[in-house]
C-alpha cells in the first residue's frame, strides 16, 4: 500500500493552532471529514476511543493516531506537522510534532495494518523525518510522504 493512495495533498497540514492532543484530534477530524464526507464528531470519537486504550505516540516526536469508522469506504490519512510540539504521553515522554492519522472502515483489518506498518516504517527513516521537520510546504511534505517505497528506502 502506497501512501499516495490514502493521503491527499489537501490532507497535509502545517499547524500553528493545535496546542493540545484534543485540539489536534479536532483539527484532524475536521480535515478527514472534508475528505471523507463523514461527520467530524464520528471521526473524533473513533480517535479518542482508540487513544483511551493507550497513547499512539511512538517516540522521537512521532504519533500515529488511528481509529475505525463504520461505513468509511477505505483507509484515509491526514498528516500534520506541528509548529508547537504537544504532549502525547509517548513512550519516550518527548512531545510530538509529526502526526499521521489513519482511519479505516470497521473490519478492514489487513488494509489498516498495512497502512500502519507502512507509516511506521517510513517515519523510522531518519532522513525522511528530518525532511518533514524542515518543510513548511504542504505540497513538499505530501511529495516526501507519497514517494514510492523504493525511493523512500533509498533516501
Amino acid at each position: 500500500m502506497e501512501l499516495a493512495d490514502i493521503l491527499a495533498e489537501r490532507s497535509v497540514l502545517v499547524c500553528t493552532d493545535a496546542l493540545s492532543k484534543r485540539e489536534l484530534f479536532e483539527l484532524l477530524a475536521q480535515t478527514a471529514a472534508k475528505a471523507s464526507g463523514f461527520e467530524p464528531d464520528i471521526i473524533l470519537t473513533a480517535l479518542e476511543d482508540r487513544e483511551a486504550l493507550g497513547s499512539t505516540g511512538l517516540g522521537n516526536g512521532i504519533a500515529i493516531p488511528h481509529g475505525k469508522v463504520p461505513g468509511l469506504p477505505g483507509v484515509t490519512a491526514v498528516f500534520a506537522r506541528l509548529d508547537h510540539p504537544i504532549d502525547f504521553e509517548a513512550m519516550d515522554d518527548r512531545p510530538v510534532d509529526l502526526v499521521m492519522m489513519l482511519l479505516a472502515p470497521t473490519g478492514a483489518g489487513a488494509d489498516h495494518l498495512k497502512a500502519l506498518s507502512r507509516v511506521a516504517r517510513l517515519l523510522r527513516t531518519e532522513s525522511i523525518v528530518e525532511d518533514l521537520r524542515r518543510s513548511r510546504d504542504p505540497a513538499r511534505i505530501h511529495a516526501i510522504l507519497s514517494a514510492p517505497v523504493e525511493a523512500s528506502n533509498a533516501a
